[in-house]
């Protein structure tokens, strides 16, 4: 993207140790009228920046001298408004990881295309335009709300990740809100007027999954009798939020790896790669480092993918953030629902505070579509909520200072028994699917929930 004619060249700082590769970054540059200047090492780097204003600096990884890393590190220490472009090898990507983690706003990895710089030189300048605005309040982000304590690092976070063009991901257990946060970071990036693209990678089928990310061409396959683009080229400039990515086969790790490394995609049925520009955030509720372990997540994806990551708080570890969402989803569904807005006793909201919510954001937001369907009263009080949220539950006799999974493992399983052990209804009205409330569960003698009901009869 050449920039703005009506506006000021942008000034960039070239440093490598290679005068072939100063000559071929100001020939790719100079035309598209940025004016460039160049420097031999990261100390010379250094003084021209202290002497002349930089909008925009691209360094290699390794010189002679401090390396690429230290003149990163100096860079943000004292002009935090400069954007960094870091340019490495394939082989030294984990340290471009490490630089993004320093502050670089995008690498680029050796030999790229005019054209790659071009686009990796606007996405930096925008990422130093959005800097360098009056800067937004820093929560709640996007439509997320919270005020405990555990929440203030997301929203650091996301304000971070919005600033940059890196991967990003997201973990955190089920229904913590997992795409909310990616939402949030791409509409407060420069990528917000381009497409976002939500991809549950779990519920989509293994033969399908190729097709619907990367599109097919006529004949491809048995029923494809026209070309179709898929999710990467719907989201071209844009942001894609592969959800679930743990769900991925390794024979699909291998083709997401390329697209991150090469910047393209093949459709299945054609030869021909097509260039995309897509920024990917994927998300897990998986330890993805487990997986890697037992072989079933390739390592260097993992790597690619958490160049920034974030992790959300389960629910229970929110504190007050719990009646604040109560509140948002009372007023939020009672007037799609055209009724006045009930209120809570203060037994209700004891009971919100103290219930460890297995489901997450997820289960609170349909408990309280629930509520409002069946209560007609004006206040909610706690005998309107599932008998296993009542505060007598909690108050068994047993103590306070019960182990929580296992509070949690007793209500799960409670539920699973209201359910008349069929798993589906219970992971509905948990906010949860199935294979997390397997994991809720926990062993068990012989797999029966409590009551003598089989937990283990089928959900169909």
């Amino acid at each position: 993207m050449p920039p703005n004619p009506a506006a000021p060249a942008a000034v960039i700082l070239a440093v490598d140790d290679s005068p072939d590769a100063l000559e071929l970054i100001r020939r790719h540059l100079a035309p598209a009228g940025y004016r460039v200047l160049t420097a031999a090492t990261a100390e010379e780097a250094a003084r021209r920046i202290a002497e002349e204003p930089v909008d925009l600096v691209i360094t290699d990884m390794k010189m002679p001298g401090k390396s690429g890393l230290e003149l990163v590190r100096h860079i943000r220490s004292r002009f935090r408004e400069t954007a960094i472009l870091m340019v490495t090898g394939y082989p030294s990507i984990g340290g471009a990881v490490e630089a993004v983690r320093l502050g670089a706003d995008d690498y680029l990895a050796k030999p790229y295309t005019r054209g790659e710089l071009l686009r990796s030189v606007a996405r930096a300048l925008d990422a130093r335009r959005l800097r360098t605005v009056a800067p937004a309040p820093p929560h709640p982000a996007a439509g997320i709300l919270g005020t405990s304590a555990a929440m203030q690092p997301v929203f650091y976070a996301i304000e971070k990740a919005a600033a940059v063009n890196a991967t990003v991901l997201i973990t955190g257990e089920s229904g913590t809100g997992k795409e909310l946060v990616a939402r949030a970071i791409h509409y407060r990036s420069p990528r917000a007027p381009h497409p976002f693209v939500p991809v549950n990678c779990g519920g989509i089928p293994e033969a399908l999954l190729e097709s619907e990310l990367f599109g097919h061409v006529r004949g491809a396959f048995t029923g494809a009798t026209v070309t179709r683009a898929g999710f990467f080229q719907t989201g071209n400039r844009g942001t894609i939020f592969l959800d679930e990515v743990a769900e991925t086969s390794l024979a699909m790790q291998v083709k997401l790896l390329r697209v991150l490394q090469e910047k393209e995609i093949t459709l299945v049925g054609s030869a021909r790669p097509l260039q995309v520009d897509v920024r990917i955030i994927a998300g897990t509720n998986k330890n993805l480092e487990s997986l890697i372990r037992a072989g079933r997540f390739r390592e260097d994806l993992y790597y690619r993918l958490h160049v920034i990551g974030i992790e959300l708080p389960p629910l229970r570890a929110r504190g007050e953030d719990v009646l604040l969402l109560a509140r948002h989803f009372t007023a939020k569904y009672a007037a799609d629902m055209g009724r006045s807005i009930p209120g809570y006793t203060d037994r209700a909201l004891e009971a919100l505070l103290r219930y460890p919510w297995p489901g997450n954001v997820r289960e609170l937001e349909n408990l309280v579509q629930r509520l409002l369907a069946m209560v007609e009263g004006e206040t909610i009080d706690a005998a309107d909520l599932p008998a296993e949220m009542r505060p007598e539950v909690f108050g068994d006799g047993r103590g306070p200072d019960r182990p929580l999974a296992e509070v949690e493992r007793e209500y799960v399983r409670r539920v699973l028994e209201r359910c008349g052990g069929n798993k589906t209804r219970a992971a509905k009205v948990l906010g949860i699917d199935r294979k997390t409330l397997r994991q809720k569960l926990g062993p068990g003698p012989r797999g029966r929930a409590s009551g003598g009901q089989a937990a283990g009869r089928s959900g169909s």
